[in-house]
């Protein structure tokens, strides 16, 4: 079964040289800012090339986040942080607030920014492979890997990272709490929805379908409401993508809980519940024209044309 899943845009950066004229003594030294600088380099090509996969994006984070460390680490295993920790400015941009950079001199707001890329680029990458027409079991695997990693990256910034920095992201950027926690909540709800197409698939129970589908649609409205509070100039066609998939997964779980009453001889009740999952579905209908008309980050499409729709 394909799917359909909306995007913001990868954050965009300045180059950083890893110049450091008298700071850097000896061939040694030198090599370790000649490495940063082509690891960086390296990892953000890699962002926007299509042929890349997950195994090549791992490798070349790996390398550069080992090297980055020194930065941010002690390396006499103390609690220490290291001395080189403030010496560079990174400067980056927001995934909603566009165009307009956040700048910090701190080796932390780099791993943090560029950790968000990395969980971002799996996330593209599992809503390329899920469009596909006819997806594989295998590739159905790959997408809910690669969301569950991207959720994890995400927790892991969250939890461990941000707290680090000195100076605390700014309000409706991308470092803030509400943000952050959409972007999770996102994540798994995507995951489940691969999961619900393969029951499809196999014929489960209807009525595991409909709990499921209904723990996807609750998963939705908790990211919505994450981000209730952001300025809607910039959060509205997130919101609406949000929205639109709590109102088609609670269609799914009417839809099915109908076949389940149908099959226990509840006709008058099945009924009842399938003209629920009729109006939930208009509902969704009326917000994918919604969303193909509000501006924001993120693709133009019409989501209600898409094949994951029209088979509901």
């Amino acid at each position: 079964m394909t799917h359909w899943f909306h995007r913001n845009p990868l954050k965009a950066t300045a180059p950083v040289s890893f110049n450091y004229y008298g700071v850097v003594t000896g061939p040694a030294a030198s090599k370790i800012c000649s490495d940063l600088r082509s690891s960086r380099a390296r990892l953000l090509e890699l962002f926007t090339d299509l042929s890349c996969n997950p195994e090549m994006m791992k490798n070349a984070a790996d390398s550069y986040f080992s090297l980055l460390q020194g930065f941010i680490n002690s390396l006499d295993e103390s609690t220490q942080e290291s001395k080189l920790r403030y010496i560079q400015n990174f400067k980056w941009t927001d995934t909603l607030q566009g165009q307009v950079p956040s700048a910090q001199q701190d080796a932390v707001f780099e791993l943090i920014s560029m950790g968000f890329n990395v969980a971002l680029w799996y996330t593209k990458y599992a809503s390329r492979l899920a469009g596909k027409e006819n997806i594989t079991e295998d590739e159905a695997k790959e997408v809910h890997r690669s969301l569950k990693i991207a959720a994890g990256i995400f927790k892991h910034l969250k939890e461990s990272h941000i707290p680090k920095l000195i100076t605390p992201a700014e309000k409706g950027r991308d470092l803030e709490a509400r943000l952050i926690e959409a972007y999770i909540i996102q994540c798994q709800a995507e995951a489940q929805e691969v999961t619900i197409a393969r029951a499809i698939e196999l014929k489960h129970a209807p009525g595991l379908i409909a709990a499921l589908a209904y723990e996807t649609a609750n998963f939705y409205q908790k990211a919505d409401h994450a981000l209730s509070s952001l300025e809607p100039a910039y959060s509205a066609k997130w919101r609406k993508y949000l929205h639109l998939k709590m109102c088609f997964y609670t269609a799914y779980a009417y839809c099915y809980h109908g076949q389940t009453l149908l099959a226990s001889d509840k006709c008058g009740e099945a009924i009842r519940s399938l003209q629920e999952a009729e109006k939930f579905y208009a509902k969704a209908e009326a917000l994918c024209k919604e969303y193909g008309e509000t501006k924001g980050p993120g693709p133009t499409v019409k989501p209600s044309g898409h094949l994951f729709f029209r088979k509901l």
